[in-house]
């Protein structure tokens, strides 16, 4: 989008105020354009003659002062539109949006901008669900979660993982109303315990780590060490959820130092860090 030549404007009372100010020193009735917004006498025209050391001002047609041509019908609209998409630049962001602005300046324009960085500062911070697309096959579905992991019924905790690198992964936890914890945690009030999930996000670690052994069948893996955990929602029957680790240090020596997410939607229902160790089974 350009707007060549748009220039700025100002309205007489106010060019009259600023000229008694002694300001707007660069400001030349050939690059900027004066809006005549009221009635105006001969004797007050050649004093704004002599302010701007021209041989005579007048105003020609549409209460524009002086020989001014406007390039556009909207020129004054345009340059006002520039000095929005010019501050909002300052945020060094892409912005997709529809602007509506009555009476805009530089003050107000700066002041919504700071607004906007805010909110820019705020999103970044906050935890990003990983997206399940539940039309993509799973990396690991639950045959092969068996071929890594020891953990059987009742206590094997993920039904699948979508996303698997060298230093992250994400699995993923279907929670019904069947599960065999409910039964007494609470009746009438089903609630996922705390420590299943801290189990659940483990046995997602457990894959990442045992990923990176030959033979992942031939190995058990046991907790260390348990950190930060913090529990922020509560898991209900046909909750869906997702577990997002990542590693904090490179895997030594068969030890795993990672830390992680669980989301419901995009709320964080709990975050933890832990420590795993795994060992070939004699």
């Amino acid at each position: 989008m350009r707007f060549p030549k748009c220039r700025t404007f100002v309205f007489l009372h106010e060019l009259e105020m600023l000229l008694k100010h002694d300001l707007i020193k660069g400001g030349d009735l050939n690059n900027a354009i004066v809006i005549v917004d009221r009635e105006i006498k001969q004797d007050k025209l050649d004093e704004l003659a002599t302010l701007f050391k021209k041989p005579k001002v007048e105003i020609k047609h549409k209460g524009i002062l002086n020989n001014i041509e406007l390039h556009f019908q909207n020129e004054p609209a345009r340059h006002k539109l520039l000095d929005i998409v010019g501050d909002f630049a300052l945020l060094g962001v892409h912005l997709k949006g529809h602007i509506l602005a009555a009476r805009p300046g530089h003050a107000a324009n700066v002041a919504f901008a700071k607004q906007f960085k805010e909110i820019i500062r705020k999103d970044k911070n906050r935890l990003k669900a990983p997206i399940i697309d539940a039309n993509k096959p799973a990396l690991f579905d639950i045959s092969r979660i068996e071929s890594f992991l020891p953990h059987r019924f009742p206590f094997l905790m993920i039904d699948k993982i979508t996303e698997l690198t060298e230093t992250g992964v994400v699995g993923v936890k279907n929670v019904t109303a069947n599960e065999w914890f409910f039964q007494g945690h609470f009746p009438g009030n089903p609630v996922m315990p705390g420590v299943l999930l801290i189990e659940a996000m483990a046995q997602t670690g457990g894959i990442l780590v045992l990923n990176t052994v030959p033979d992942p069948g031939n190995y058990w893996t046991y907790f260390l060490k348990i950190e930060s955990a913090r529990f922020k929602n509560m898991v209900k029957p046909g909750d869906t959820v997702v577990f997002k680790l990542d590693l904090i240090s490179p895997i030594r020596r068969g030890l795993c130092h990672m830390g992680g997410q669980a989301f419901v939607g995009d709320k964080v229902v709990m975050e933890a860090e832990m420590m795993a160790q795994i060992v070939k089974k004699s």
